[in-house]
């Protein structure tokens, strides 16, 4: 027995000598890991190196840690417009839409109309984000946001217009990195729209591989006006996709700098830099088109062959050499999560709005489609994932108007937010079935339906930002100790990838245990704020949020390197994540809005949907993992059969369609930055006299009225038989009228459709 006692003494003296006393730790345990380490980490390039150094991080890290803190997330101050800012939505936006018909830009101008560009200049559009002391308008990103949503809802090429000025381009480049000099002589022509900017960096072979571009800047003398043989940059480049380039005045580009006669220093290969050029520089190729999906804003190609610049015109001086690519990946952290989710919380509000008067307007077999089931749970999708998006797109913008830079959730926003969008407009088709597919300027979905690919394509393609960013860039940016354990073996330092790793199995066996203990629990004990009606999901999310970061660091420890290139296994996690962030912000926007009961059904219903997809990519991820006993153990621990997260009852669902197609207060909350049509219209009608059409539906049942007749001859026997008066009728008669021409669909001859003359 004490021989016994004698060895596990010794055992545990030995574990503590290794574990708590560092020159034993280092050479016992830390250089064989750190020997491993070097081996395992998968080889990062500079551009993925600068990305995932770009930006900062919020309340994503406390989710990917395990900790999400939930009175932290919830005490950030409501996001609100200003005084101003309200004001020019109301106004200058509100003209700017009642100035553009969508049919005639789209179909027959494939522009917008001159009087459109001018008043986009002349009232500041283009300079939403420029200070006012360079003539902007210095607005924040919710403004900016909002503004680009309200337009979408009338016009996606107008919107488009106004978004990539605001979002990655010169104006936001010379605003954080360009020179005094660059800044008083552009800014002030960009806010007032005396320049027209685009950014070219995709080119035929380098899209989301930055690093791969093959447009180059040779370090040169030449000549430049009536400067000679100034030193300079001689440029080469095809790039393509670029918004606004068939018509911009001013150009940044994204070009790989060489220096091959060591004209500047030692170095040949510089990096990638930005350079600004103006569009009258001679050799510049520029103007022609592309088409992307019958939209109508400018999109084309920019080449340049042998052109030649001062080194002034490298965004931020010489200084910015070799700075390129985290200069964009910086601004593009931001810019990321508020133009493109805007035009996706546009789309779902359009969408919530018309197909919810659709719903009630449209009516088969004496009954509004709405109220049919198939049809309300198809409304109950659109419904559920328009508060999703408001909620996300509102706390978003907060962080960013916060001066955070979280380019983590910006990637995870521009993914969710723009493929949610398309699974909106996909439904609404579905409902308005013949409606829906025939163009015409009546047909108030079919342009949303083309553009919506559109957006998901722009700033990296959703394929890859699931794949690649959210995880990759997350596990790194987010995780307490794997940037640290990084830079160590990068700079062969061994104490301090002791000291990270040190602290490093000190947080995994902290998580797991964690995780056990809420198992065994049944999330009883993890955490919630004190007053809340939604203490069980907020205790679910957080149980989820172990089990990520438990999950995080058994992949990243059991697979390595290896995860990098597993790139299901990496989209599932970042899934993960992602839901994690949604659901997070349901909560925040139902607690700014005193979690109203009006509320509650939608939030119910998203935060029902976010926790089922969470469930199904643990489900999907623990399946698919290459150690089948890991796997088997986090499905048996995070999702046992009894824990089987599902999506959300037919009951609620019908509750969010019949409140669709109703007039309240929440769905003016909701979708106040829509521009109304006339399907609108005719929807407010119909509430209006929907008490008479109930009298024409009993006579109808009643059998005093023939229910297969012309509406105006029920409206007539319904007069006869006394059941309405006369200025009812004539009501009713305005109804059908608003009905019939918000329902109609558009007729054209060929020559109308072709353009040409039969």
């Amino acid at each position: 027995m004490y021989t016994f006692l004698a060895i596990l003494a010794l055992l545990a003296a030995a574990v503590i000598l290794v574990g708590y006393v560092p020159p034993i730790r280092r050479a016992v345990v830390t250089r064989g890991l750190f020997a491993w380490y070097k081996k395992v980490l998968p080889p990062m390039s500079s551009t993925e190196r600068e990305a995932i150094y770009a930006g900062d991080t919020w309340h994503e890290a406390d989710l990917f840690q395990g900790r999400p803190n939930w009175d932290s997330l919830l005490a950030n101050p409501k996001p609100t417009l200003t005084a101003a800012e309200q004001k020019f939505i109301d106004t200058e936006v509100v003209e700017l839409c009642n100035l553009l018909d969508e049919w005639q830009v789209t179909h027959h101008d494939l522009d917008l109309p001159k009087n459109v560009w001018q008043f986009i200049k002349d009232k500041g559009f283009f300079g939403l984000h420029i200070p006012k002391a360079y003539g902007g308008m210095e607005f924040s990103a919710l403004a900016s946001s909002t503004i680009v949503q309200k337009i979408a809802t009338k016009s996606l090429s107008a919107s488009v217009t106004v978004m990539v000025p605001n979002s990655l381009g010169p104006a936001e480049l010379l605003l954080e990195y360009g020179t005094d000099t660059q800044r008083e002589k552009y800014l002030r022509r960009l806010a007032t729209g005396a320049e027209i900017p685009c950014f070219g960096l995709t080119a035929p072979d380098a899209g989301s591989d930055a690093s791969s571009i093959i447009d180059s800047g040779i370090i040169a003398r030449g000549d430049y006006g009536k400067e000679k043989n100034i030193l300079g940059i001689k440029l080469n480049f095809h790039k393509r996709y670029i918004t606004l380039a068939p018509i911009a005045t001013l150009i940044g580009l994204a070009v790989k700098l060489y220096d091959p006669e060591k004209l500047l220093g030692d170095k040949q290969d510089l990096g990638i830099t930005v350079v600004l050029l103006p569009r009258d520089v001679p050799g510049i190729d520029i103007g022609k088109r592309h088409f992307p999906l019958n939209q109508g804003f400018m999109n084309g190609p920019i080449r340049g062959d042998g052109i030649f610049v001062p080194l002034d015109a490298i965004i931020g001086g010489p200084e910015r050499i070799g700075r390129g690519w985290q200069m964009l990946v910086e601004c593009l952290a931001a810019g990321r999560g508020v133009s493109l989710p805007a035009i996706g919380a546009a789309v779902a509000k359009h969408c919530y709005r018309t197909t919810g008067a659709y719903a009630k307007l449209r009516r088969q077999f004496n009954l509004s489609i709405g109220k049919f089931e198939g049809v309300a749970d198809v409304l109950a999708n659109i419904g559920g994932y328009t508060y999703l998006l408001e909620a996300t797109r509102r706390l978003t913008c907060g962080a960013i108007d916060q001066k955070h830079k979280p380019s983590v959730i910006t990637a995870i926003c521009k993914y969710h937010m723009t493929e949610i969008g398309r699974k909106i407009i996909n439904d609404s088709m579905d409902v308005h079935a013949g409606r829906g597919i025939q163009l015409g300027p009546h047909n108030y979905l079919g342009r949303y339906y083309e553009g919506v690919p559109v957006c998901i394509t722009v700033e990296g393609a959703n394929i890859l930002t699931r794949c690649l960013m959210i995880f990759g860039q997350g596990a790194i940016r987010c995780h307490p100790y794997v940037l640290q354990e990084m830079e160590a073996v990068a700079s062969d330092d061994v104490y301090a990838f002791d000291k990270a790793m040190a602290k490093h199995i000190g947080y995994v066996i902290k998580n797991f245990l964690r995780l056990e203990g809420h198992a065994i629990t049944g999330t009883l004990l993890c955490s919630k704020p004190a007053k809340t009606r939604w203490s069980y999901y907020y205790r679910q999310l957080s149980f989820m949020s172990v089990g990520l970061a438990v999950t995080s660091d058994l992949s990243m420890l059991i697979l390595g390197g290896s995860l990098k290139r597993k790139e299901n296994l990496s989209a599932r996690l970042g899934d993960i994540l992602s839901y994690l962030y949604l659901a997070s912000a349901i909560l925040k926007y139902s607690h700014d809005h005193h979690d109203s009961d009006e509320d509650a059904k939608y939030v119910k219903w998203s935060l029902d949907y976010c926790l089922q997809q969470i469930h199904q990519a643990f489900l999907y991820f623990t399946l698919n993992f290459p150690n089948k006993f890991i796997g088997t153990y986090l499905r048996w621990v995070i999702i046992p059969s009894w824990r089987n997260y599902k999506l959300p009852k037919d009951s609620d669902g019908l509750k969010i369609a019949e409140h669709m197609m109703q007039p309240s207060e929440f769905r003016e909350r909701l979708t106040s930055d829509c521009i109304d049509n006339g399907i609108e219209l005719a929807w407010r009608k119909m509430l209006e006299v929907e008490p008479l059409l109930k009298k024409i539906d009993k006579a109808i049942k009643d059998n005093l009225i023939k229910k297969h007749d012309l509406f105006a001859n029920k409206i007539a026997v319904a007069v006869q038989h006394n059941l309405i008066t006369t200025t009812e009728a004539q009501q009713l008669q305005e109804f059908e009228e608003m009905r019939v021409d918000a329902m109609r669909v558009d007729e054209f001859t060929n020559a109308e459709l072709t353009g040409k003359k039969t």
